[in-house]
This record gives structure tokens, C-alpha cells and sequence, in this order.
């Protein structure tokens, strides 16, 4: 036994004894609670080099099919999570409610290492079993906690360092354990607690994205004691059926409605609200956008969302992505859209992406490159609004050398090539000149190409996708657009929501901020973030992105606060009509009147006005002004 092993042993023999309890790893409560079952209970040997149990995968398959639906919620947000954690040296793993670990994802270069270590697919993480660790003592104290190193029971595991947050399912009951677990040494305070941060984040994701999709057969109203809260994380939620009784409600909804579970499901929700049923089913929506006022019977104030029950349930892809980087899809269209695109491009079906400007389409079409079974084969992508007209013919089909005046004399493949045997991408289609269309047509009818100055054509195996802002439908009937290439390309069509619509922001504002961070710890202080949720990104997710990024590089100290984001966030346009109240109006005139004085000069403004800049940007964002 290594020397490490024996210092260990020795603590945990000596809190037997009970010669150190108020000192060391036991000084916590929870964890002396826990190592004293270990030894009476369970009767464990903190020596012990014994391998974690791992169980059969006839029995694994089990624990996993009882949770397939989680499985495919979660697996997402665990690639994500791994990606902001910095991938490399974390293993992210689920498991069910009695410690099964039920899905992983590490690097691939270090999946021995964590396999020898226990975490992978199948080993048992009870407490029973392993001792005191993050998931057997999260199961128990059904919250989210850290556990570290020596404060494992078993010193087979004192190498580790792992961050543990519950998910709890629609009625309250534990769901699953998301857990992180890490062998690195260097691990600084302020990084344990960016971990478990990130972990209980994700793990109320999924917590959240389970709950509305549990929910999908009936009402589900969406509340919160502030209107700007809807759609986050801190929104209570509670489903109802026909009737008006409470069928599942979550933990926030209970704090906002002070009360208990207990105490609410199966009511009728007009015992709650002060509200008749059939008035708040009128307000039902499909997907609901304005929130509109509701008091609960003791007289408080909620601002609260309908939406009405799913006809049809969409199951969430089975077969998820191993990696998406750059791609969030929490969001139910996003998600639903992306699974329909990968089964159809699987067929050979072409995929026509549709959505404003920065809505991350290209982001979405090599996304479906790596989903895919062409995931190690060529992804071409060619922007047809960015290259002049002249050249789109020879950068898609190519040319031979010395096939005109001025060609490379050892010619050109051409964008059709070089994308054969894997998928091709035409970002903004509807710019092709019509001349063009009839040639792209034509390829994809026959499967062959032929360059330009070359003898013979070229067999072609590729998939398509294609995407464009314009409507191209409104580009047919203008006689812009060939309608034969349209229903050519169009084989399903998926529509990508802009930024302002999506339920899935504030974690697409955690991804990209951890992409744009590369591993370095920011914080992003709670004004902060409400500010950038609440802004309507008229950019979309490439002016959000590069928002971040700007935001990234001037923090201080590795912290964002609202002071950084209000200078830098661009102005609402037409957002907020001048307010009629005299007073209101009279502020609003002055702030013109010294902006104008002062040539814009916002720091020569704030010190006539004898308020800060950040007190001046917020009155300039309250009344609407700005330069244009």
C-alpha cells in the first residue's frame, strides 16, 4: 500500500475511533455522516483495491431503456457541459436513481484512464457500493455538492474530484445524478466552484427540458413574480389537465407559490389562481409569446404564459451527435429540426435551411456533417453572395488548366469535387445567378460534372444542403429563381428560429461564452446576464457571438459585469416609443438636448449631468435614444 493509501486509511480508521472527528475531510457534517455508514452500515474497507462494480450489459440496457427519454434530453447538455469545462480531463457522467452510471463523455485519448478509474457505462455509484462519493451522497442528500479528494471514503478514489447535482423529474421524485468527475491535481477553488456551477446549471436544464416535454399532453403554464424571468431558469412551471387540475408542478413554481407538492397536485387550479378556468384556457397558444398579468389567491402579482397541449409528441432523436460544438439545441424546434434534417440527409434527400441573417446556418449544416455517417468525409461549403458572379461558375464546377485566358496553369477542382463522397453546402442559394441554376440543376439530375476544359465528366456521390435568408418561394413567383432548383433542393425544409425566439438563450449565452472564454474562468455577474437575455439580437447568434467575444477581451479579473455590457450593447431600435407621462418626456427632451451640446461625448454629458456613465446609459436605454 502506497504511503498515500496509508495516510488515507489512517484517517478514516481514526474517525472510526472516533480520535478525528473535528478535523479533516469528516469536519463536514455530511461527509462524517457518510463515512460513519460506510463503516457501520455497509461495513466498507477504505483499503480495498477492489475494481467499481460494474454491471452486465444485459442489465445495463435495463437502466437505460427506463430512462431513454431522459438519456436523449441530457446527452446534449453533457457534451455541452464537457465543452465548457475545457473538455480535456473531465469525465461528465448520468446516472439513475440508484447510481447506474447510464451515459459518459470524456475525450476519447483518456477513456482508459477513466474506465480504470470506474467511470464509464454500467458501474454502480452508490454510496453501498463505492463509499462515500459525489453521486452516492448527492442520491442521499438530494442536492447538489463537491467531493473531494480525501474526503472519499474508499482510497481507491481519493485521486478524484467530482461535482454532483440532482435531477429531479415533473412530480418531484429523483430523476437522475449528473455528475463531473475530474483526476487533476491543479484543481484551484475558484475552478471547483466554476464546475459544480456549471454542473447544477446543466443538470437544471435537463431538469427543465424533461418537465416540458413530460408535460406536452397538457396545459402547461409558465409563471414567474417578474415578466423577464419567462422562458429562464427561474421560471416556475406547472401543468394542468382538462379539467383544471394540477398534474405536475417544479420546485420554483412551489417557492413562487408558497406552498408544497403536496398540497397541490390534483387541485384545481382556480383553488390557486384567481382566475376562472375558462378565461385562462382562452389564452391558451400553441406557442405562446406575450405574458400577460395573474394573481394568486393571496393577492400576489404573476405575469404568466399558456401553452396548450401537444397533438403530437415528436420524440427526441435516439441516436444524438457525439459533439456539436458551436451548436446549442435545447430549443424543441431546433432540436425536432435537427433530428428530421440528419434522418432525411441520411436518405440522400437534400436539406434547405431557411432563417435571417446569423441565425447559424452554417453552424447547423456541419453539425449535421459530423452527426452524419460522412462525418470523416469532405464538408465543402461555398457562400453564393460572397463571391462576385464571374467566379461562382468556376469555384463550383472547376476548370482545367489552360482552359481560358488567365486560368492557373494547373487548373482548379472545383467546389462539386472536392465535396464528392461527402456533403456539399451552398450558403445563400437564392444569390446564384439563374444561369447558373440551370447548370446546378442539371448536376444534381445526372450525378456527373464536368469542368471546364476537361474531356470527360465526373461521377458524383455527394448530399446537399443549402440555405439562404431570402424566401425563395417569393423568389420563384419574381422569376429570380428557377422553381424546378427550388423543389430540387427543398426535399425538407427546416426553418431556424432567430435568437429573439428561442426558449433555449440563456444556455446558448453559457455555451458561447465558454467557447469564446477557451478555457479561461469567467464570471458573468447575474445583471449582466439578464441584460443580454433581454436584448433582442437583431444580429442573431453571429452578433451575440461576437458580443461575447468583444466582452471576453476586456474583462477584468475574469468577471463581466453590467457596467462592461451596457457600453458595448448596441441600442434597441425602435424598441421603446417616447413616453407620454410629462415627466418622462421632459427627461428624455433634456438628455437630447445636453447629448447634442455635447457632440454625443457621453462622459462630458454624465459630468454636466452629474450622474455616472452607467446611470446615464441606463436612462438612455429606458427612453430609447440613441446616435442613429
Amino acid at each position: 500500500m502506497t504511503s498515500r493509501l496509508s495516510q488515507h486509511a489512517h484517517q478514516v480508521l481514526s474517525f472510526g475511533d472516533g480520535t478525528s472527528a473535528s478535523q479533516g475531510p469528516a469536519a463536514d457534517p455530511a461527509i462524517a455522516r457518510s463515512w460513519r455508514r460506510c463503516l457501520e452500515q455497509h461495513q466498507l474497507d477504505p483499503t480495498s483495491p477492489r475494481a467499481p462494480c460494474v454491471i452486465e450489459s444485459p442489465r445495463l440496457n435495463e437502466h437505460r431503456e427506463r430512462l431513454d427519454r431522459v438519456i436523449a434530453v441530457a446527452h446534449w447538455q453533457m457534451n455541452s457541459l464537457h465543452q465548457q469545462l475545457g473538455s480535456s480531463g473531465h469525465a461528465v457522467l448520468l446516472t439513475d436513481a440508484s447510481g447506474v452510471v447510464i451515459d459518459s463523455v470524456a475525450d476519447q485519448a483518456e477513456r482508459a484512464e477513466f474506465q480504470r478509474a470506474g467511470l464509464w457505462l454500467g458501474a454502480v455509484w452508490n454510496e453501498a457500493t463505492e463509499g462515500t462519493n459525489g453521486v452516492g451522497l448527492c442520491l442521499l442528500e438530494r442536492q447538489a455538492l463537491t467531493i473531494r479528494r480525501d474526503e472519499h471514503f474508499r482510497g481507491r478514489h481519493a485521486a478524484l474530484t467530482c461535482s454532483a447535482s440532482p435531477v429531479f423529474d415533473a412530480e418531484g421524485g429523483l430523476l437522475a445524478v449528473l455528475n463531473v468527475s475530474s483526476a487533476r491535481e491543479d484543481l484551484s477553488r475558484q475552478r471547483r466552484f466554476h464546475t459544480m456551477a456549471l454542473t447544477n446549471l446543466s443538470a437544471k436544464l435537463i431538469e427543465s427540458c424533461f418537465f416540458l416535454q413530460h408535460c406536452e399532453g397538457n396545459y402547461l403554464l409558465r409563471f414567474h413574480a417578474q415578466p423577464e424571468y419567462i422562458g429562464l431558469l427561474s421560471e416556475g412551471l406547472l401543468a394542468f389537465d382538462g379539467e383544471g387540475r394540477i398534474t405536475a408542478i417544479n420546485e420554483t413554481a412551489l417557492n413562487l407559490l408558497a406552498s408544497s407538492r403536496e398540497a397541490l397536485l390534483g387541485r384545481p387550479l382556480e383553488t390557486v389562481l384567481d382566475v376562472r378556468l375558462d378565461q385562462l384556457l382562452e389564452r391558451a397558444r400553441p406557442q405562446p409569446g406575450a405574458c400577460w398579468p395573474l394573481h394568486a389567491h393571496d393577492g400576489q402579482r404573476l405575469f404568466c404564459q399558456l401553452r396548450g397541449p401537444q397533438l403530437r409528441v415528436v420524440a427526441a432523436p435516439r441516436q444524438e451527435p457525439a459533439d456539436v460544438p458551436g451548436l446549442c439545441l435545447l430549443d424543441p424546434s431546433m432540436r425536432t429540426g435537427f433530428s428530421r434534417a440528419l434522418k432525411v440527409l441520411e436518405r440522400d434527400v437534400p436539406v434547405l435551411l431557411q432563417g435571417e441573417t446569423g441565425t447559424g446556418k452554417e453552424a447547423f449544416a456541419s453539425a449535421l456533417h459530423r452527426a452524419s455517417s460522412r462525418a470523416g468525409r469532405p464538408f465543402v461549403a461555398l457562400n453564393c453572395a460572397a463571391i462576385p458572379e464571374t467566379l461562382i461558375e468556376s469555384e463550383l464546377f472547376g476548370y482545367r488548366g489552360g482552359s481560358f485566358t488567365g486560368a492557373r496553369r494547373e487548373g482548379m477542382v472545383g467546389k462539386l469535387e472536392q465535396a464528392n463522397g461527402g456533403i456539399l453546402f451552398l450558403d445563400e442559394i437564392g444569390d446564384m445567378p439563374l444561369a447558373l441554376q440551370t447548370r446546378l440543376l442539371r448536376v444534381l439530375e445526372e450525378r456527373k460534372v464536368t469542368a471546364l476544359g476537361a474531356a470527360a465528366p465526373t461521377e458524383l456521390n455527394i448530399r446537399l444542403i443549402s440555405a439562404s435568408h431570402h424566401d425563395l418561394r417569393a423568389l420563384v413567383v419574381g422569376g429570380a429563381f428557377r422553381e424546378d432548383l427550388y423543389y430540387r433542393l427543398g426535399g425538407l425544409m427546416i426553418a431556424l428560429p432567430p435568437l429573439r425566439e428561442r426558449s433555449d438563450k440563456a444556455a446558448l449565452l453559457d455555451h458561447l461564452l465558454a467557447e469564446e472564454a477557451q478555457g479561461e474562468s469567467i464570471c458573468l455577474e447575474p445583471a449582466a446576464r439578464q441584460a443580454l437575455l433581454r436584448y433582442s439580437w437583431p444580429g442573431n447568434v453571429r452578433q451575440l457571438r461576437n458580443l461575447l467575444r468583444t466582452l471576453v477581451a476586456l474583462s477584468e479579473q475574469g468577471r463581466i459585469g453590467l457596467d462592461d455590457v451596457l457600453p458595448v450593447l448596441p441600442a434597441e431600435m425602435g424598441e421603446v416609443e417616447a413616453p407620454r407621462d410629462p415627466l418622462q418626456s421632459a427627461e428624455r427632451e433634456a438628455l437630447l438636448t445636453v447629448l447634442r451640446e455635447r457632440h454625443w461625448q457621453v462622459s462630458r454629458v454624465a459630468e454636466q449631468l452629474g450622474i455616472s456613465r452607467n446611470t446615464l446609459y441606463r436612462k438612455l436605454r429606458k427612453h430609447g435614444i440613441s446616435r442613429n
